[in-house]
């Protein structure tokens, strides 16, 4: 442990214990580094038998990050359930409410709870950090009711510290880019349909064969929004008419380029503080 500090050793070291202290796990797994590192450490401490991955092969997760996690479960010899939500026909998600993660989130642990009649005495864990706490994540309401628990935020751990760790034990996806559903690129109140989400889909895969690993494209209907990093726009302004065809034959008729750049989270800021009030109640 020679690469670790002396905190996130001792930080592990507490996770060790916060896993050998429980009978097994089943893991929200979404193929980001968070659920990544809580499934790898579940592995680690409790034993194959004891550590069970979920993932739905959803509508709103990309086919690349499914395939990601798939091969991350076959690396690492973990027992991976793949199992099939089905948010889109749920028109309190469909209809993009600002707490439509809510939803979400609540269908996934529903079905994870059923997972757990078969291993009672299993608790159902997140990949949320402690940072995570202090963003607009409707999510964790969910994860609160369906009595999901997360040994990264009990352990102080932050995405720092997620980052650090994952690297630490060679996890493929220690560096991945974040990469949020899919629905989450459509603005509230707007309709979540199967046809915008693999047209989002579509388009970031476009942008990352031109060498943009870290990427949004925002659907505002008729045209399509790209944030890419700041560093990157000078890149991205000179292949802007190139795109603007190859993005025509996705499906959206105009593009615009966000001067700004990538900003996680950038359509939370419609909201106020006091619908972030009822929408977490």
């Amino acid at each position: 442990m020679n690469d670790l500090d002396a905190h996130v050793i001792e930080k592990l070291e507490h996770l060790r214990s916060w896993f050998l202290e429980r009978n097994g796990s089943i893991v929200a797994f979404s193929g980001g580094v968070d659920s990544a590192l809580v499934l790898y450490l579940a592995r680690k401490f409790q034993g194959k038998e004891q550590a069970i991955g979920v993932i739905s092969n959803s509508e709103s997760l990309k086919a690349s990050d499914f395939k990601l996690a798939v091969s991350f479960c076959e690396l690492f010899d973990i027992h991976l359930e793949i199992i099939k939500t089905n948010e889109l026909s749920d028109v309190r998600y469909s209809s993009n409410p600002v707490n439509r993660c809510f939803f979400c989130k609540d269908h996934l642990f529903q079905d994870l709870h059923k997972i757990k009649a078969k291993f009672p005495q299993f608790e159902i864990l997140s990949g949320t950090n402690s940072d995570d706490l202090g963003d607009y994540r409707p999510g964790l309401e969910a994860g609160k009711i369906n009595r999901v628990i997360s040994p990264l935020v009990d352990c102080k751990i932050t995405k720092e510290d997620v980052r650090t760790l994952a690297k630490h034990f060679a996890l493929p996806n220690w560096n991945k880019p974040a990469s949020p559903c899919l629905s989450s690129r459509i603005p509230y109140e707007q309709e979540v349909t199967l046809l915008k989400l693999r047209q989002i889909e579509a388009a970031e895969e476009l942008l990352n064969t031109y060498g943009f690993e870290d990427v949004r494209v925002r659907h505002y209907g008729s045209y399509g929004k790209i944030e890419v990093l700041k560093a990157d726009f000078d890149k991205l302004m000179n292949i802007e008419q190139v795109l603007r065809v190859e993005m025509q034959k996705i499906g959206f008729e105009e593009i615009k380029l966000d001067q700004e750049g990538l900003v996680s989270g950038k359509l939370n800021r419609v909201l106020n503080v006091n619908e972030l009030k009822m929408a977490t109640r």
